[in-house]
């Protein structure tokens, strides 16, 4: 019997159990072969005891349109970077990524499927230079991996953000009030972008186009008359003023090295008052709700596919590939065609394009 083990990896993203259900239900097929899940990413392997799910017909049942993922992920840690703590009681790290495969050997694993995003890919691409046999799932609410359209988690996303645009705007048009939503995304823009088309919002603020406030300013004055009129500014985790650098601080927790990003919207609502907009303003941070919750038909059908690609990928023995979606097919892409570079919105994209057709205001 043949063993494939699959991780997922980094934050939680809609889609995520259909990805795992599609990947056991090919394996299925071909009678030879076993799914085993990695608990919590690869700290499953590299704890001990050793955490680890078998995944078959009867544990991915009916998992497709459930949230999260049934064998758990961690953005901390790592085969390259294990949390230690020294003897003076402060915290380094080691590279435990050879004892790792090492006991996928032992655990007669002949295949890893590694579901995750830019940070994930990364570790998978180390990986494979060691010589493991891996393939890489892109998942990602921030849609910022290249060398695929789409990454599953992205649509639904933006769905919750464009329903949250939906209702500001019947409260901010009884309170004649602006309101100002803040959308993930780190550096990319995609969820933001979207969800202010999609919203019919008046400004839209995303890192990779700066802003000047008294541009923000001037648009939402066009909404005002005596005192009459509202606003909805959809505004991205990783945005900037002209001249200016994102909110972000230095994680604290042990082995997650990533900066957190937090606060555009707030700094927007201070500069927008001290612009002089007298109108009433508000905040709403959505956070982790666009990360949760049940996956839209289309991220089910995206992770489906691309779950039975990388399992035919291990089939093919196309390692040190990543599945990726090229409409109408999905495809195999090179795990560094992926991770060389991020997808951020291009300014001068159609999508640019579209909403300013439409009116909205990026503040350039």
């Amino acid at each position: 019997m043949k063993r494939v083990l699959v991780a997922t990896g980094g934050g939680d993203c809609p889609g995520l159990n259909a990805v795992i259900r599609a990947i056991v239900k090919r394996a299925a097929q071909e009678k030879d072969w076993e799914v085993i899940g990695s608990i919590q990413s690869f700290d499953g392997i590299l704890k001990e005891p050793t955490e680890i799910k078998i995944l078959d017909d009867t544990a991915v049942k009916g998992i497709h349109y459930q949230g999260g993922t049934i064998i758990g992920t961690t953005t901390k840690g790592g085969p390259f970077a294990w949390p230690v703590k020294k003897s003076d009681g402060t915290w380094g790290s080691a590279d435990r990524s050879d004892e790792m495969i090492r006991k996928l050997q032992y655990l007669g694993v002949d295949a890893v499927i590694s579901i995750g995003g830019d940070g994930s890919q990364k570790i998978s691409q180390q990986l494979y230079e060691k010589g493991l046999n891996i393939i890489g799932v892109p998942k990602t609410i921030d849609n910022d991996l290249m060398a695929t359209d789409f990454t599953f988690g992205y649509q639904t996303a933006v769905q919750v953000c464009t329903e949250a645009v939906d209702k500001l705007k019947t409260t901010a048009a009884s309170h004649n009030r602006i309101f100002i939503l803040e959308a993930m995304g780190r550096d990319a823009g995609w969820i933001a972008l979207s969800a202010a088309i999609a919203g019919g919002a008046e400004a839209c603020l995303i890192p990779e186009i700066p802003y000047d406030i008294n541009q923000v300013v001037k648009k939402l004055d066009s909404r005002f008359s005596k005192g009459k009129g509202f606003g909805i500014i959809v505004i991205a985790e990783g945005a900037m003023p002209k001249g200016g650098e994102a909110l972000a601080e230095e994680s604290i927790e042990v082995g997650n090295p990533n900066l957190k990003l937090g606060g555009a919207a707030d700094r927007l609502l201070y500069e927008l008052k001290e612009a002089g907009v007298e109108a009433d303003i508000r905040t709403t941070v959505l956070g982790h709700l666009q990360r949760g919750g049940i996956p839209m038909a289309y991220d089910r059908v995206l992770a489906t596919q691309f779950g039975v690609k990388a399992f035919e990928m291990v089939l093919e023995k196309k390692f040190g590939h990543m599945v990726a979606s090229r409409h109408p097919e999905v495809v195999a892409v090179p795990l560094l065609d992926a991770i060389g570079k991020q997808n951020i919105v291009n300014p001068e994209s159609n999508l640019v394009k579209t909403a300013k057709g439409v009116g909205i205001c990026f503040g350039d």
